[in-house]
């Protein structure tokens, strides 16, 4: 296919851990650069899936620091040599804890993580040619943050929304209405028209949750 009919970014979906969380593969047509965003876990089957579509890793992105999304990341970024970037900060009581938060699962080996960069609101990343722009939405954690690339209308959700759903607040450092809060003046303005990949389930669109989806209406 010519270049020129690629899109510019591409995205592979490998489900990882027993919370089949979206551990997502995204990489820039142009350069071949991939980041690979919340890998919770399976990490010798990232690195087959990374093999496989012949990318170039150049970074781990996290959306948040519960073990589902970041319990790998650590492993991961030794195997590739590449920086850890992201969450926010106020998730590193989760990041520093995710040897404990494994054994609470039965899950053992997860190691703590010491990312690279903090983000904040505000913040942008690049990946090849494409940037990314973050917003800080807690609720579901302290720190979770959203990657958006305005151009392509997409944006990288990790627990904040989901298809029909939003993301769990009953832990005690949740919060129902900041999460609400943040969807709806942070992420909800960016446009019916944006595709979204939340942590877990099916993608979907920001209209078509700011219509149906039963935590946003009222």
């Amino acid at each position: 296919m010519p270049d020129k009919l690629q899109p510019p970014l591409q995205i592979a979906v490998v489900p990882v851990t027993p919370f089949q969380q979206n551990c997502s593969i995204l990489w820039c047509t142009k350069t071949n650069q991939a980041a690979i965003v919340d890998p919770g876990g399976d990490v010798p089957r990232l690195l087959e899936a990374l093999k496989e579509l012949g990318v170039t890793p150049v970074a781990i992105w996290l959306t948040h620091g519960h073990l589902d999304h970041a319990g790998g990341a650590t492993e991961l970024a030794g195997a590739l040599s590449v920086p850890i970037i992201g969450p926010h900060e106020g998730d590193k009581f989760l990041l520093d804890s995710l040897p404990e938060q494994g054994l609470r699962f039965d899950i053992l080996g997860l190691k703590p993580v010491a990312p690279t960069r903090w983000l904040k609101e505000g913040d942008e990343v690049t990946l090849g040619e494409l940037t990314f722009e973050i917003a800080h939405v807690p609720g579901h954690s302290p720190g979770s943050v959203t990657f958006f690339q305005k151009d392509l209308r997409f944006l990288l959700a990790g627990d904040t929304v989901f298809a029909g759903s939003v993301g769990r607040t009953d832990l005690p450092y949740g919060s129902h209405e900041t999460l609400i809060e943040g969807i709806r003046t942070k992420l909800l303005p960016l446009g019916d028209d944006v595709q979204f990949l939340p942590g877990h389930g099916p993608a979907s669109t920001l209209g078509e949750e700011r219509r149906n989806n039963p935590f946003l209406q009222g």
